[in-house]
């Protein structure tokens, strides 16, 4: 092939896309669609059954509603996922549990994920004696256990559900702090950030317009699997008494509720991890698929 005729097929080429080929490489990586549908239909069932409640539907029944006729039953027609030691539905419950569990996983990664960009990007942006003082402290955060450190603070306090959310929140920004401060120390020798600093650009326009979104595709991964490790959390807490507590149902202390029977009422167990399960493998898929497609090493 000639030099004239390579530039002719250079020319008629289609332009590169980044959404482009984003979306070319999520489709093909199939767990990480399965995820995506999984998290997708938990949006919904959440944002249906909140409907429901603003509107006073209890569909398929009230999960407070007891029956103590109904005690210990297991799945029918009538209850599809049984029925526990006070006759309450169990499928109303974790359908419940499954909008709480959400909430606190996406508004706990959110409070993370902002104090993480926040100190990443001060601490890549400046470096020096700030980037010294505020890696030292991610070193400390990261020395203590965070499920004790979480378990720990949750006890001092009255353990609630905005509780639950804050100190999940303040606990686990670490790791994206530390995505940024990387993205931000390669960023800083770019042509681009270079040539804004030349000018005489202000450090806030060069950090929020021209550092800051070209830093967000780690960032997003890490959110994405980070809203697992927080439903992780908020069951084990939960479990454990110290976090969202009874009446209102998280999926933890349904299956805390339910240990007392694992022997009598198999579902009271079953079908709370289930969901546990489901839900984590399919952030964690979802999670991997994007940084997969994301990543442009990956690109073929």
């Amino acid at each position: 092939m000639s030099a004239a005729d390579a530039l002719a097929l250079d020319e008629t080429a289609p332009p590169y896309s980044f959404f482009g080929e984003f979306k070319k490489r999520f489709l093909r990586n199939r767990l990480a669609m399965g995820g995506m549908v999984v998290v997708l239909a938990l949006f919904i069932l959440s944002i249906m059954w909140w409907v429901f409640e603003l509107k006073d539907l209890n569909i398929p029944y009230d999960p407070n509603a007891t029956n103590v006729a109904a005690q210990l039953r297991g799945p029918s027609l009538a209850h599809p996922l049984g029925t526990d030691q006070l006759g309450r539905d169990v499928l109303s419950r974790t359908l419940r549990g499954a909008r709480i569990s959400l909430t606190v996983g996406f508004v706990a990664v959110g409070i993370s994920v902002s104090i993480g960009v926040l100190v990443g990007s001060l601490a890549g942006f400046f470096g020096g004696w700030v980037d010294s003082l505020l890696m030292r402290l991610v070193d400390i955060v990261i020395a203590f256990p965070s499920f004790f450190l979480i378990l720990t603070v949750v006890a001092l306090l009255k353990p609630n559900f905005w509780n639950v959310i804050i100190v999940i929140g303040i606990t686990g920004w670490t790791g994206t702090a530390r995505f940024v401060r990387a993205e931000f120390l390669s960023l800083k020798e770019r042509d681009f950030v270079q040539a804004a600093f030349a000018i005489g650009a202000p450090s806030r326009r060069i950090i929020l317009l021209h550092m800051l979104p070209n830093a967000l595709a780690p960032v997003l991964v890490s959110a994405t699997l980070g809203v697992a490790g927080a439903i992780l959390t908020e069951a084990g807490l939960s479990f454990l008494g110290f976090g969202v507590q009874p009446p209102r149902p998280t999926w933890g202390n349904i299956l805390s509720e339910g240990r007392l029977y694992i022997f009598d009422a198999w579902w009271l167990t079953a079908f709370p991890g289930l969901a546990i399960l489901l839900t984590v493998l399919a952030f964690n898929l979802f999670g991997e698929g994007l940084r997969d497609a994301l990543d442009p090493r990956l690109k073929t």
